[in-house]
This record gives structure tokens, C-alpha cells and sequence, in this order.
């Protein structure tokens, strides 16, 4: 897979139900960390590092072309046009690497600063403890 494949996918996954401004943080996220050295240096690795965002563990199928609603169809495109333009290097200059649902509450979110909240994902960055 190409990192834009890989980017559409961990959009389409992570964020197709959410607000354009969340799919595009999700790709911040993801863009961020590539550019870290704390984690792998490109989108595929990260997207794909072992239980980092959870639909790669889910057991369910990891392609978008298997969900062929109408709202998936749109969501599809809605989410390629974003990652085109992370892939083009569009960037919020946020820092922002870690996300997660307002449903849950990981522990790692304690030593993380949350940076806002968009739809139901919460955003941080790193703060100095981490």
C-alpha cells in the first residue's frame, strides 16, 4: 500500500463519521507522529503499528471498498480529498499525536495535554512528561 492508501484508510476508519475539521485532525495525528522520531517515519508503519488505532485490531475487514453504503461512499471521498492534502504536506502546525474517543479514557491520557476536542475524538500533545 501507498502512504495515501494507507492515510484513506485510518481516515475512513477512524474518523468518517466525524466532522471534516476531526477527519482532518486524525490526519494531523497521524501526519505528526511520522514526523517524530518517537515513532516510525511513514504513514503505512504508523497507521499500521501494532495497537495503535483500533481498527487494525478489530477483526473486521481493513478495506473501505468492502462498505458500500451511500454514507461510506461519501465518507470515501470526503476523506481522500483530506488525506490528499496531508500527503501534499498541508499541515494545522498543531503537535498533536494522540487522539482518542470521548467514550474511553486511557491512562496514557493523563501524562498528555489535551489540545481540544472535535466531534467525539479528544486531541493532545505531548507535554513535557512524556
Amino acid at each position: 500500500m501507498t502512504g495515501l492508501e494507507c492515510l484513506v484508510t485510518a481516515l475512513f476508519f477512524e474518523a468518517r463519521d466525524q466532522p471534516p475539521f476531526g477527519i482532518e485532525m486524525v490526519a494531523e495525528t497521524i501526519m505528526n507522529r511520522v514526523a517524530s522520531a518517537r515513532y516510525p517515519d511513514d504513514v503505512c508503519s504508523v497507521v499500521y503499528q501494532k495497537h495503535q488505532f483500533s481498527f487494525t485490531h478489530d477483526g473486521m475487514s481493513d478495506d473501505p471498498h468492502d462498505y458500500d453504503t451511500y454514507f461510506d461512499k461519501i465518507a470515501l471521498q470526503s476523506v481522500k480529498e483530506i488525506a490528499v492534502d496531508y500527503i501534499e504536506g498541508f499541515s494545522q502546525n498543531s503537535g498533536v499525536t494522540h487522539y482518542h474517543t470521548t467514550s474511553v479514557s486511557p491512562s496514557w491520557s493523563k501524562s498528555m495535554k489535551v489540545y481540544g476536542i472535535v466531534g467525539d475524538h479528544i486531541f493532545y500533545v505531548c507535554n513535557k512528561r512524556c
